[in-house]
């Protein structure tokens, strides 16, 4: 495992999500997604069901999983796309 080759695969942004923002179902085959809410409320969205986001609170999706965000409000995450490195991709 190269520790530098996992550095420069994970990916960062940071998303403003509010009512009005629609963020279709997708997935990420390779990558499990962390996303960490920094300011406001909202929920990260799986197929069968939501779980609630707020300041302090961390959404992780293993790879190949749907899922989404949504907001009544405002929502600010950070998201990390971490690569997957062990054994479930074989």
């Amino acid at each position: 495992m190269d520790l530098n080759v996992i550095k420069e695969s994970i990916v960062t942004k940071v998303y403003h999500i509010n009512s009005e923002t629609k963020v279709p179902l997708h997935k990420h085959d390779d990558k499990d997604e962390i996303f960490y809410c920094i300011k406001g409320s909202g929920f990260g969205v799986l197929e069968d069901g939501e779980e609630e986001l707020i300041a302090g609170k961390a959404f992780i999706v293993s790879a190949g999983t749907m899922h989404s965000l949504r907001s009544e409000g405002d929502l600010y995450v950070g998201s990390f796309l971490v690569p997957v490195v062990d054994d479930r991709l074989k």
